[in-house]
């Protein structure tokens, strides 16, 4: 009798993740993102009133957390400093950490995970493109902003243009500070944390880390709070998306991949009952094991005539 998959195997083929598909896809993302940047390079003067509006938008609103903070880490260099490694180079190490994570230990929650954090990623490049905005450290000195990536570049790799290495500040766009992806991307990481950790620990990491980034790219003069508003903002918006992202992109594999549509049709059969196990039947026949139950049942000292089947003989009188 020829041997058939146990249902549901298919799906578990179709949906399994493969590092070596999964890298080239974040990569592909950074990739955009980084272009993105680049690409929305605004005029100067756009983006300084863009800047300008967003300072006066808080002040009717009473909010100034940039300047106490700003005055603060420039001030004391024992905070500056690690403030200017955390918002260079955290968000580089954090986020692939977790997204690795994951992808080894919570498969099963990884890929809505990693299209959430996408799906707000281009979400944010769009941001970058209609606003081109200027952050409070390239505002004229009379705003009252200190620039603490140029103050303290001699303890780092980077240089007087944002956190770019040195000599590769014209390779970034300094206009992109709404909204603030380091806060988005810091959200993410929180959320991570907080669900999936497994312990007090990571839940603690999982509400410091947004918040202190949040403190970070306001006192090193990166971003305006509302900057990091929107962040938060974006990263709600990607996430209410990524399920319709998620079903699109699956039409797409669907239609692009040989073969698809069967896999997924047979992996929502899965939990239907298998009759025939891959044998059929003729026309009339009985099922296997209805046929057995019968022959059993006439094997019964107390077996009537009609328990034992069609066609069996009468009991001697």
């Amino acid at each position: 009798m020829p041997q058939t998959e146990k249902p549901g195997t298919e799906a578990a083929a179709r949906t399994r993740l493969r590092w070596w598909t999964e890298l080239p896809l974040i990569l592909l993302v950074y990739s955009c993102y980084t272009a993105g940047r680049l690409l929305a390079r605004g005029d100067t003067g756009t983006a300084v009133d863009h800047g300008l509006a967003i300072l006066r938008i808080e002040k009717a609103l009473h909010l100034n957390a940039e300047h106490p903070l700003n005055r603060l880490f420039t001030r004391e260099a024992w905070l500056g400093v690690p403030a200017d490694f955390w918002y260079a180079s955290l968000h580089y190490l954090v986020t692939p950490a977790i997204l690795v994570f994951l992808f080894r230990k919570r498969a099963e929650i990884y890929r809505r995970a990693r299209t959430w954090l996408m799906t707000s990623t281009f979400i944010g490049l769009i941001g970058f493109t209609l606003l081109p905005t200027c952050p409070p450290r390239l505002l004229d000195v009379k705003y009252g902003f200190v620039d603490t990536m140029a103050q303290y570049s001699s303890y780092g790799w980077w240089g007087g243009d944002a956190s770019a290495p040195r000599g590769m500040g014209g390779m970034t766009n300094q206009y992109a500070a709404m909204p603030s992806l380091h806060c988005g991307w810091a959200l993410w990481c929180g959320v991570m944390l907080w669900r999936h950790g497994g312990n007090r620990l990571t839940k603690v990491l999982g509400v410091a880390y947004p918040l202190l980034t949040a403190i970070v790219v306001m006192g090193t003069a990166n971003h305006y709070f509302l900057d990091a508003v929107a962040g938060v903002v974006v990263m709600g918006v990607g996430y209410l998306l990524a399920p319709y992202v998620m079903r699109a992109a699956e039409l797409v594999r669907v239609r692009i991949t040989p073969g698809a549509s069967l896999v997924a049709a047979r992996s929502d059969g899965a939990g239907s009952p298998i009759v025939s196990a891959g044998c059929q039947t003729s026309a009339g026949e009985r099922i296997p094991s209805q046929r057995e139950s019968r022959l059993a049942a006439a094997a019964e000292p107390d077996a009537s005539p009609s328990d034992a089947g069609d066609g069996a003989p009468a009991p001697a009188r």
